[in-house]
């Protein structure tokens, strides 16, 4: 017996040298959307321990190019992404790229949008906030990942559009990720935040966070269960938010195809679920073939969004 599981050891594949990279600083939901896949894998057998590694800029850009373009197959490498990346996708802000250029392996949970400012900050409720925008815009800086476009951006404009007010008056500051856009808000350079639910709960737990609004059609469960929706509040906006991985497009069919068992097999599992709330994503699993479809379909729909801001390049 001992010579045979010596055998079927040696027969097996080797484990994959595992590397999810993620396309923004620490602390923000790329980065804990690759810290829920490690602590996904570990469950899988096949699976070598996970090493995070950041590349930020041009929220996400640099890591795209990166991969895509310049590094070779890497069958371990994997890129988290997220709804953002898929607006930045349709706006021509990773250059000529289009969804065909990656291989997309597994959409890991869903998130959603979220409007925050401090806890002594004087906005108790979304409509405070509204009518601080409506009274002096100037005086409310925003801080969001990315430029014009970006999503934290597009969440602020529509909410401005919802609410009668200009989104061409709104002051934001672009940031690199959620993790600084919540660190400029405590050291007061900026008065609100524009980001996502699971960014919202590394920080509304230790009471430093308010969160005016979440963008779900109904309250999430939680930390933030007691957060009203902007529909709640008179705002009809919901934005919700896949988060998830890619990989090379030089990758092998074997190897993607691997991925994309390996993703089935880990997001099934009951343990699974418990990691993903966890880290403060809601139910949300899609591979493979289904996922590449998924992708298409909201690169097309968020280019008819941005076309209305002028946006696609």
């Amino acid at each position: 017996m001992k010579k045979l599981l010596l055998i079927a050891a040696l027969l097996a594949p080797p484990a994959l040298a595992t590397e999810c990279i993620v396309p923004s600083k620490p602390g923000g939901a790329m980065d804990l959307t690759c810290k829920l896949a490690a602590a996904g894998l570990k469950a899988d057998t096949k699976a070598q321990a996970v090493h995070l590694s950041y590349q930020p800029g041009g929220v996400g850009a640099v890591a795209w190019q990166a991969l895509a373009s310049r590094r070779g197959s890497e069958a371990g490498a994997l890129v988290a992404f997220s709804s953002g990346s898929l607006l930045n996708l349709a706006q021509g802000k990773f250059g000529k790229a289009g969804v065909a250029d990656v291989r997309w392996v597994a959409a890991l949970g869903a998130d959603y949008g979220m409007v925050a400012v401090r806890s002594d900050s004087a906005y108790r409720n979304l409509a405070d906030l509204i009518a601080a925008l409506r009274k002096n815009p100037a005086k409310v800086l925003i801080g969001v990942s990315g430029t014009i476009g970006s999503q934290d951006w597009m969440k602020m404009a529509r909410l401005a559009q919802q609410s009668g007010i200009d989104p061409k008056v709104l002051r934001f500051v672009a940031l690199e990720g959620g993790g600084e856009a919540f660190t400029a808000m405590h050291a007061n350079y900026v008065q609100v935040v524009s980001g996502d639910a699971s960014e919202a709960t590394l920080y509304a737990g230790q009471g430093k966070v308010r969160v005016l609004a979440v963008l779900s059609e109904k309250r999430l469960p939680g930390v933030l269960a007691n957060v009203p929706t902007a529909r709640e509040q008179g705002v009809d906006l919901v934005w919700p938010v896949i988060r998830g991985l890619w990989m090379s497009p030089k990758a092998t069919d074997a190897d993607y195809q691997h991925w994309v068992g390996v993703f089935d097999r880990m997001m099934a599992s009951p343990e699974y679920a418990r990691e993903r709330a966890a880290y403060g994503f809601y139910p949300f699993s899609m591979t493979g073939a289904a996922l590449t479809a998924y992708v298409q379909t909201a690169v097309d729909d968020y280019k008819r969004q941005a076309r209305q801001f002028n946006l696609v390049r």
